[in-house]
């Protein structure tokens, strides 16, 4: 896997970069084998609430390990495009497993990632690397982007529901001037976004669930403002390209 020139034009032009068939459908069966009986997710996992009460599951993790979600987290082909992307070497800051159950999961409100994480880094130069395991559709609730908006800066955030969400004054207004995508994806896709960019996505309606893996990383050169924090200042370590 290698990033053209017109890849990285376009991550810096519009906040994110979708690239097909990063993982094959094998890769991906293995990193839901994990979901469904693994101990990690189950253990992590916590419910947050969107402003219509519906529950979003999320499970997330702050270290490298041997698993496979660290060995995704390292290998080449995310990694590699991370470097590429933000033109540094980088920290891996954290990963998450996103699980919305079909006929029940709840949306995710509009955000900026670096709303959240404005606190522990002095610089927006973060990005997510968000690897589709299902089908990513309008009806089971993908991913939505409003493209360009990376070159807004951070937004205020506040809490809608359970969840920290834009201020929505500013996003009306937002949302009047960029163009909302809606990124539908295949399995083993992954959709490279800027810690700026203006992401949402709607519940899951469907009989399908939408169970997805982000990878967090920061770059090198990013100040940490939190002392507990120290391990984001470690390079990713060079990763395998075979997983397992």
């Amino acid at each position: 896997m290698n990033l053209t020139h017109s890849d990285v034009e376009k991550y810096h032009r519009d906040g994110y970069l979708l690239v097909e068939n990063v993982f094959t459908q094998q890769e991906v069966d293995y990193m839901l084998h994990e979901i469904e009986h693994g101990e990690k997710v189950s253990a992590l996992t916590a419910e947050m609430s969107d402003k219509r009460g519906r529950k979003a599951k999320l499970a997330i993790w702050e270290d490298l390990t041997d698993d496979i979600w660290s060995a995704v987290s390292t290998c080449p082909r995310i990694a590699n495009s991370v470097r590429i992307l933000l033109g540094e070497e980088i920290s891996f800051y954290h990963g998450k497993v996103m699980l919305k159950k079909a006929h029940e999961g709840g949306a995710w409100e509009w955000h900026q990632d670096y709303g959240y994480w404005y606190p522990s880094f002095m610089f927006p130069h973060m990005i997510s690397a968000f690897t589709a395991l299902d089908e990513a559709t309008s009806e089971n609730g993908c991913l939505k982007v409003l493209k360009g908006s990376h070159k807004l800066g951070r937004i205020d955030h506040g809490m809608l529901g359970g969840q920290l969400g834009a201020d929505l004054e500013r996003l009306m207004m937002v949302e009047q001037t960029l163009e909302q995508v809606e990124v539908q994806m295949k399995p083993g896709s992954v959709l490279f976004f800027h810690c700026n960019l203006l992401h949402a996505s709607g519940p899951n309606l469907s009989d399908q669930h939408r169970r997805s893996f982000i990878v967090c990383y920061n770059a090198l050169s990013n100040p940490c403002t939190l002392d507990q924090v120290d391990r984001n200042c470690i390079p990713v370590p060079a990763g395998s390209d075979k997983l397992f």
